[in-house]
């Protein structure tokens, strides 16, 4: 339980600095609460995404990953965090990705922050 929570949270993280650092991407708000509430539902949506829908992606693109020496990867992450765009505008989350573009750049960014965050982080088995 507490791993789910640093890793929601880790999540959180990388999609705010990604929110911060491109333009095509936007957290609305009123308030800062109101923003880090987002933020957090905005993790938590995207790792179920990444959780069910990306291994099923990258298993039916697995001879272009090979062919692309694993490049396609951008990509894939790019359609998650468009994927997690368009149903938080379902849910009426104000989480926003203008195009394709944006969203590449901000998965590169997600990513980065992400190794980033998980080798500060201690290990699972520390954890218990």
């Amino acid at each position: 339980m507490k791993n789910l929570i640093i890793r929601l949270l880790a999540n959180a993280v990388a999609l705010a600095v990604a929110a911060w650092l491109v333009g095509g991407i936007t957290i609305e708000g009123a308030t800062r609460s109101r923003q880090i509430l987002t933020l957090l539902i905005v993790a938590a949506i995207f790792g179920v995404v990444n959780a069910v829908v990306k291994p099923l992606v990258k298993l039916v693109s697995l001879p272009l990953l090979i062919l692309t020496l694993g490049l396609l990867t951008f990509v894939i992450n790019a359609a998650m965090l468009l994927l997690t765009s368009w149903i938080t505008g379902k849910l009426d989350v104000q989480f926003h990705v203008d195009g394709f573009w944006s969203a590449l750049f901000g998965a590169l960014i997600i990513s980065i922050v992400g190794m980033i965050i998980n080798a500060v982080l201690p290990d699972k088995a520390e954890l218990r």
